[in-house]
C-alpha cells in the first residue's frame, strides 16, 4: 500500500494533516448534481481513502446538493478521531444544476446547519467561505458581512476554523484582518500559476494553500510536455502534476477527487513520486506555454 505520509504533513486549524487528502466533489452525479450512478462505488472510494491513510476530506453541501455529505456520513460515520472534514459555503444549486450565489447571512447560516446535519457532526473543523462575487474566478468585492456571519457561528461553537476560497489578495487581507484564516483554496496547477507569490507568503505565515481545479481536473494540462515527463518517470500525467504540487511548497495540501478506487490509488501514489530537478525545470515551463497559447 502507498505510504502517503511520505508527502509530509501540515497544520490545518488545530489539526496536523497529511498533505495528500481527498476531494469529494466527484462523488455526486454528472456536473456535481444529483446522485452518483453507483452509490456503493462512492462509498467504497471513501472507505478506501481512509484505509489508505487519508485524514483530510474536502466537501460541500452544495455538491449534489446534499449528496456527497450524505454519502460521507453513510460511509465513514462515526468518523475516525484523526479525520478532518473541511466544507465550503456560499452557493446553492438551481433546478437546472446552475451555481447560484448564496452569500446572505441567512443563507450562510443555513448552509452551515445543512452541513452539520448531513455530515452528522456537532461542529465543522474548517468552513471555507467561497467568494461568489465571481462564480468562475476571483473577483473583487467585500466579504465583511459574510465573515461576520462565520465569526458568529464560530463563537457559537458550530465552526472551529475559517478558510477562504476563490479569493483575491485584497479579500485575503480583509479576511485576515477580521479572523484567523487557516487556509486559502484557489485554482492553481502547473499551467495556472497566478498565485505563486501568494503561496510563498502564506507558507511563511503557516497558512495552508489548497489548490482546486476546474471541472475536468487537469484538462488544460494535456500537453506533450507533461506526457513526456510522465512517460520517462513511469508515472501518469496526473501523478506527475500532483507530485509537482507537493514539491512546489510545503504548505500545499492536495484534495484530488475521483469516484474510482483505482484512480484513487493512482492519485495517492503521487506521494511517493520524487521529481528530479531536470523534470521540475521542464514542468515549470508549462505555464509559459499555456500563456503563449492563450
Amino acid at each position: 500500500m502507498t505510504d502517503i505520509s511520505k508527502a509530509g504533513t501540515f497544520k490545518l486549524g488545530d489539526r496536523t494533516v497529511k498533505r495528500l487528502g481527498y476531494g469529494a466533489m466527484q462523488l455526486a452525479g454528472p456536473g456535481v448534481f444529483g446522485p452518483p450512478k453507483d452509490r456503493d462505488a462512492a462509498i467504497a472510494v471513501l472507505r478506501e481513502a481512509v484505509v489508505s491513510g487519508v485524514d483530510h476530506i474536502d466537501t460541500s453541501d452544495f455538491y449534489g446538493p446534499h449528496v456527497t455529505n450524505q454519502i460521507i456520513r453513510e460511509a465513514l460515520h462515526p468518523y475516525p478521531a484523526d479525520l478532518t472534514i473541511v466544507t465550503k459555503i456560499s452557493a446553492r444549486r438551481g433546478a437546472d444544476a446552475s451555481w447560484i450565489p448564496a452569500m446572505s447571512p441567512q443563507e450562510l447560516t443555513q448552509a452551515v446547519h445543512d452541513n452539520l446535519r448531513n455530515l452528522g457532526v456537532d461542529a465543522i473543523e474548517v468552513v471555507n467561505l467561497r467568494s461568489m462575487h465571481g462564480i468562475h474566478g476571483p473577483t473583487e468585492g467585500s466579504l465583511e458581512p459574510q465573515l461576520d456571519t462565520l465569526a458568529e457561528l464560530q463563537r457559537q461553537g458550530l465552526v472551529r476554523h475559517i478558510g477562504l476560497s476563490n479569493v483575491t489578495r485584497k479579500q485575503i487581507a480583509q479576511g485576515r484582518g477580521m479572523a484567523d484564516i487557516v487556509c486559502v483554496q484557489n485554482q492553481y496547477n502547473i499551467a495556472h500559476r497566478q498565485d505563486d507569490a501568494l503561496i510563498d507568503e502564506l507558507a511563511a505565515d503557516g497558512i495552508a494553500y489548497v489548490p482546486f481545479f476546474p471541472l475536468g481536473g487537469f484538462t488544460p494540462l494535456q500537453s506533450s510536455t507533461l506526457a513526456d515527463v510522465a512517460q520517462k518517470l513511469g508515472a501518469t500525467p496526473m501523478q506527475v502534476a500532483l507530485a509537482w504540487l507537493l514539491q512546489r511548497s510545503p504548505n500545499i495540501l492536495l484534495i484530488p477527487g475521483t469516484s474510482s478506487v483505482g484512480h484513487l490509488r493512482e492519485n495517492l501514489a503521487a506521494a511517493e513520486l520524487k521529481l528530479p530537478a531536470d523534470a521540475v525545470q521542464v514542468l515549470n515551463g508549462i505555464a509559459g506555454e499555456t500563456e503563449q497559447a492563450a
